[in-house]
């Protein structure tokens, strides 16, 4: 199966550890589109997958099949060509693909952002059910993980801050698709994080104030699984890595690889 894999290397040399992105839950390898000439630029080469079904890789006509160990096998595939092993950055359903990654494979480290916690999908989806019961009724009915962000004011509300320009919310949403109901099953009842399977990594959890889908409260407890302190960006929506700040969390996972000595 083709995956696509886009990436950003340094002009100059490059830093002996390279950069591997993974994104959530109905975007693609286009959501880093911020991060991965940032990193470049900073000299780290910098790659993003797009999951299978997802981005420009194939298997979309059968998304409703994949399994989380379908992603996890196309994280291993992309991370075993790279230089060295990457250091792992992953947002929301990333973050849940890492941790599952981190089962079996060792990475140098590994970077969540708004990343489903090590409790799983359910709380998020059952407080998107109390807002929008009609959209859950449909998920669960026609097992189309789409009908929560269906509309571009629904896609506003779940994942980016009020005042996303509406060229911008546009530009967003139309290169959002489908998600895997079969893998959300995965990660609300039967194959949540296991972090005692995990061989100990530094991670760096980082969350945002007005995330939308999961609270800090979960990603507090998350970091805390993992031995480490959550941090927060204030003002900003779930969606972290595209917000009007995005530079900020950027800058700050710069900052950490370097204390890292990565």
């Amino acid at each position: 199966m083709r995956l696509e894999v886009i990436s950003k290397k340094p002009d100059g040399n490059s830093r002996s550890t390279p950069l591997l992105f993974v994104h959530g839950a109905y975007h693609g390898a286009w959501c880093w589109e911020n991060f991965l000439p940032f990193f470049a630029n900073h000299g780290y080469e910098a790659h993003a997958v797009s999951l299978r079904g997802h981005g420009g890789s194939d298997g979309y006509e059968h998304i409703q099949s994949f399994r989380i160990t379908d992603y996890i096998a196309d994280m291993e595939e992309v991370a075993g060509k790279l230089s060295s092993p990457p250091v792992l950055i992953g947002h929301s359903m990333g973050g849940y693909v890492i941790q599952k990654y981190l089962e079996r494979y060792a990475a140098p480290a590994a970077i969540l952002l708004a990343t489903v916690p090590v409790s799983g999908f359910m709380k998020m989806l059952v407080r998107t059910g109390m807002r929008h019961p009609w959209q859950a009724l449909r998920l669960h009915v026609t097992r189309n993980m789409f009908a929560l962000i269906e509309k571009p004011s629904l896609a506003r509300e779940a994942l980016f801050s009020a005042d996303i320009p509406p060229e911008t919310l546009h530009r967003h949403f139309m290169r959002l698709r489908n998600e895997s109901y079969r893998v959300g099953q995965e990660g609300t009842f039967y194959d949540l994080p296991h972090p005692d399977k995990m061989i100990p990594i530094p991670m760096l959890i980082m969350g945002a104030v007005d995330d939308a889908l999961f609270s800090c409260r979960e990603i507090e407890e998350t970091a805390r699984t993992y031995n480490t302190r959550a941090e927060f960006f204030p003002n900003m929506a779930h969606d972290m890595m595209l917000e009007a700040d995005w530079q900020k969390v950027a800058m700050r996972i710069l900052e950490w690889l370097r204390e890292q000595g990565l």
